[in-house]
């Protein structure tokens, strides 16, 4: 089941982006971020009304959220420092990249994750799973190559140095999303409700700071894929949770799976954005594919 829902939650992912990439072209990113928060923090906020008010649908045990203690908030509030962050560095870099590269890079954060699940939680994989690792190593290399012609370099291109950071510091978030829930017991939705809460604080400090001093000069135009980027990662989220809740979880493998949204990605910069070189391209998604297949089929080998 908790393939089942990583998976799931891989497609919600790649609908995520493509509502990022819509939504920030020509647009502020700060604004955008900022609106992201505020809409995902809206959907849980009932979740967070129900420890006071008393409606049954709000108590039920499928939607409720414990209070917690002070050091459990303070937990999630580092998770949301650690997401934040991660989100800050990804859309300044989805904004300027092709969906094309930013996608396949994205489905480079597993490797991450793997290594530090492999240090951290003692987890390990079989030989299935070590195939999709690997190819997924040499689709970033392919990518590189490909990303050349269409004149971005690696090395000097400071939104993909921003992606790669966003990559880091989401692997990052995967693994403390572990600790979370198996070390420290959180419930999967007592994290994802008041950490959207704690996301919103920090991110309308940086809106005030960085963006409100400057906002002649920063166009902002809406949209309504605004909200819908909200939507999608609440409940590409959900899903990822209570995938690591499940028993059995593997975080490297989970991460892996959520990473296969890179489909998505790939075949709506093609037909919604009208990106280039995607022959050149072809050869790594098809690379990153087959590493799901891989991943997948290890999962149900190992249970």
């Amino acid at each position: 089941m908790w393939v089942g829902a990583a998976f799931l939650s891989a497609l919600l992912l790649g609908l995520y982006d493509v509502a990022k990439k819509r939504s920030l072209a020509g647009n502020a990113v700060v604004v955008v971020l900022w609106l992201n928060t505020l809409f995902s923090t809206l959907i849980f906020l009932p979740l967070i009304l129900g420890l006071e008010i008393p409606v049954s649908f709000l108590n039920a045990d499928v939607v409720s959220v414990a209070r917690g203690e002070l050091n459990d908030h303070l937990l999630v509030v580092l998770k949301a420092a650690i997401t934040l962050s991660s989100w800050l560095c990804g859309y300044y870099a989805i904004k300027h990249l092709p969906l094309t590269i930013v996608g396949p890079v994205n489905a480079t954060r597993p490797v991450v994750v793997l290594v530090g699940a492999l240090l951290l939680f003692g987890e390990r994989l079989n030989l299935w799973q070590w195939g999709g690792v690997l190819l997924t190593l040499v689709s970033l290399y392919l990518l590189s190559r490909a990303g050349k012609r269409e004149s971005i370099d690696f090395r000097e291109n400071r939104y993909v140095w921003a992606l790669f950071m966003a990559m880091l510091l989401g692997a990052a978030s995967g693994l403390y999303d572990k600790f979370l829930i198996s070390s420290c017991g959180l419930a999967p939705l007592f994290v994802q409700s008041w950490f959207g809460l704690y996301q919103l604080a920090m991110m309308t400090l940086i809106a005030a700071v960085v963006w409100f001093p400057r906002r002649a000069s920063e166009h902002f135009v809406w949209r309504w894929t605004i909200p819908l980027i909200s939507i999608f990662v609440s409940c590409a989220d959900f899903c990822y949770y209570h995938a690591l809740d499940a028993d059995g979880s593997m975080i490297a493998i989970v991460s892996m799976i959520r990473r296969s949204s890179v489909v998505v990605t790939f075949i709506c910069g093609a037909l919604l954005f009208g990106e280039r070189n995607l022959k050149a391209k072809a050869l790594d998604m098809l690379l990153i594919l087959i590493g799901m297949v891989l991943l997948a089929i290890g999962s149900i080998y190992k249970s």
